[in-house]
């Protein structure tokens, strides 16, 4: 099947505007005849479900967690964008639209990430509409910061706890349509199939997981905001139960895989502590307005340091290395986070590492301490000479722009952050990969739509630290409402869905013949047991740099780990009860087709761009080098197993933008 990206003619500004004019609209009467499922509560998925209910039809929402308040969104910490120039530093929608494609390394649809430019300044007065407790200045308005890879402060944020209240607000909007009936809520509920009805998505298979029922549910419409792969690591930043079910089935009934291999590194979080380790703490990206990176310049430091015989507020600053200021002027501190990740990388692999295992930096506030604090005694008239003073006004200007990562900090390492610098290391966070959509959001299968971190619109190779909440509430509020209509006009006529058709007993055998398989497999391994398995080909193979001699050992080495995994998996308890780890072997058997996938994708990419970052394909200077034959997008299409998936490309073209070196120097 050919792509059709269903890109609207005429100039770049215009399109979104056109398009709107210009689709088909579903009358208010006729609204409340149709039925769409909407699967995941996060900012994508609960921001959509209200407003679709909102708009009138009737929705379903399914979650696996007890509240959809406890989606993973929940866990954003810095910020999100919007074009609003607050600050009057420059800033506008072209501006943040260039910015994004800069960013994801020139691998991302011009026409989508232009529209989400566009309506990213309606996110912010909506959010402040539903009460969202935005930052603000002195005088009153609301307040920016800086993100990496960009030279404008466009990040509004609410502490470090921005996703939290972000959610809190889409939650509130989807209560109230609960509230009216105008959603029926099904928490503890996992989707694991899609139904396909004469080539359309007409509903879906789900286990209610308090019970171990699996059930069936129609719809004109099903919606898919269920975010991304990053646990296909094992170790990541997103939450334990964050999964790649939904998306793969999707995939498996006919919806193509976009550029799976693209995974974001975040260069910001945690480092690991030990083998028994389940999941990695992000500290924001927003830290580096005000925390400089650096290690030891002398490694008769850095082994003091590990020994315990010289702590880092001992070293003279000029025997540290401040690499990324030294690296990148420019942008210094504010990299993007493929650039800080890698650089990090190197200074550890050349042995600068900080900590026992030698992976970790040092993320420093000394100097924001006396900056902010200096201006403070300034203000308040103080003695600005006085150290202990200044430091002391600092650090309180600091703990209230970060103070809860502050005190999440000390309580998983132990160690005061006001006192010591922080350690960081990189870590896998956000997938730009993802369901393929065209500009209305569709997946290639009629009537299902991906939103959010699930599909691959955006980003490109790359993320722009503050835009994942960005690209979740514009799919939600403001994108899919519109766009979904041109589709469910067809539908005014059609009726309820019968869950009786063949299609739907098909789908739940299938569904039910895996779970009874891994119940009465008996085999004498856990499934964390293999995760972790595949969490280590993935990191060491599939990481944050990868070569071909790698990548196809990883294919091979999943391929058998899959095999074995049926084989030899053991899951104890029933399927009529709760039973977690049935959840978990059912999304851990994704992961692993998945899995394979990444790798091949990774294998064919022969550049490095952005988030993927091949060895062979890199500039004297270590940085990443892409190839203009490789300026596409590749979508996958399932043929039964990983090795038989065939590729279709959409070809990226740039008439707004000129294409070239990717420099933050």
């Amino acid at each position: 099947m050919a792509l059709d990206s269903k890109i609207p003619k005429g100039p770049l500004a215009e399109k979104w505007t056109n398009h709107k004019n210009s689709i088909n609209l579903v009358n208010p009467a006729n609204k409340r005849l149709i039925d769409v499922i909407v699967v995941g509560t996060g900012l994508a998925g609960g921001s959509a479900a209200a407003t679709l209910a909102e708009l009138g039809y009737n929705v379903k929402a399914f979650c696996f967690q007890d509240s959809p308040r406890r989606a993973h969104s929940i866990a954003a910490q810095g910020g999100i964008n919007a074009a609003k120039n607050y600050q009057g530093d420059g800033d506008s929608v072209y501006r943040l639209f260039y910015d994004t494609v800069k960013g994801g390394d020139y691998r991302s649809r011009e026409a989508n990430v232009y529209r989400l430019a566009e309506v990213s300044a309606n996110i912010i007065d909506q959010c402040v509409a539903q009460g969202v407790p935005f930052a603000r200045e002195y005088g009153g308005l609301l307040d920016n910061r800086s993100f990496g890879g960009v030279l404008v402060s466009r990040t509004f944020y609410a502490a470090g706890q921005t996703g939290q209240q972000l959610l809190l607000g889409a939650y509130s909007a989807l209560n109230r349509q609960i509230g009216r009936g105008k959603v029926k809520m099904y928490s503890r509920h996992e989707m694991l199939d899609v139904v396909i009805v004469d080539g359309k998505a007409r509903g879906i298979i789900a286990r209610n997981l308090v019970t171990g029922e699996i059930e069936r549910h129609s719809a004109h419409a099903v919606v898919l905001g269920t975010g991304g792969y990053g646990n296909v690591f094992f170790l990541s930043t997103n939450a334990m139960g964050s999964n790649v079910t939904a998306a793969w089935k999707a995939h498996k009934r006919g919806a193509y895989f976009a550029n799976p291999c693209y995974t974001q590194i975040h260069p910001t979080c945690i480092p690991v502590s030990g083998d028994h380790q389940s999941k990695l703490t992000l500290m924001s990206e927003s830290l580096r307005n005000d925390g400089r990176i650096w290690v030891p310049k002398h490694k008769k430091d850095v082994e003091a340091i590990r020994a315990g015989k010289l702590k880092p507020t001992e070293i003279a600053e000029a025997d540290r290395d401040y690499y990324l200021e030294r690296r990148y002027p420019a942008f210094g501190n504010l990299v993007p986070r493929d650039v800080a990740s890698r650089a990090a990388k190197e200074r550890c692999d050349a042995g600068y590492g900080v900590n026992a295992t030698g992976e970790a930096v040092y993320l420093d506030f000394a100097s924001a301490f006396m900056r902010y604090g200096k201006e403070q005694a300034h203000v308040k008239g103080l003695d600005e000479n006085d150290e202990a003073l200044v430091k002391k006004l600092g650090q309180e200007v600091v703990k209230n722009k970060y103070g809860n990562l502050f005190q999440m900090y000390e309580k998983i390492v132990d160690q005061n952050p006001y006192e010591t610098p922080m350690m960081i290391y990189p870590a896998v966070h956000y997938t730009m990969g993802g369901i393929w959509v065209d500009y209305n959001l569709q997946t290639t299968v009629p009537g299902l739509y991906a939103i959010g971190e699930a599909n691959f619109s955006d980003h490109g190779a790359n993320r722009l630290g503050a835009s994942a909440l960005m690209q979740g509430l514009a799919d939600g509020y403001f994108v899919l409402p519109y766009t979904i209509g041109d589709y469910l006009a067809q539908d005014i006529r059609t009726g309820p869905i019968s869950t009786d058709h063949p299609a739907f007993a098909e789908a739940e055998k299938s569904v039910k013949d895996n779970i009874k398989h891994l119940i009465e497999n008996k085999g004498t391994h856990s499934v964390d047991y293999f995760h972790k398995r595949l969490g280590k080909i993935m990191w060491n193979k599939c990481g944050m740099a990868r070569n071909e001699a790698d990548l196809k050992s990883a294919i091979t080495e999943i391929a058998e780990l899959r095999a074995e995994f049926w084989k030899d998996v053991r899951v104890p308890g029933t399927n009529e009860e709760f039973n977690e780890e049935l959840a978990k072997a059912l999304r851990v058997a994704d992961f692993l087709e998945l899995g394979e996938l990444f790798a091949k994708d990774a294998l064919l990419r022969e550049e490095s761009a952005g988030g993927h970052f091949r060895e062979e394909y890199q500039t004297e200077e270590g940085e990443a080098k892409r190839r203009k034959e490789f300026q596409y997008v590749s979508a996958w299409e399932y043929k039964g197993e990983p090795k038989d998936a065939v590729l279709h490309k959409e070809e990226l073209v740039y008439e707004n933008i000129e294409v070239k070196e990717r420099s933050y120097k």
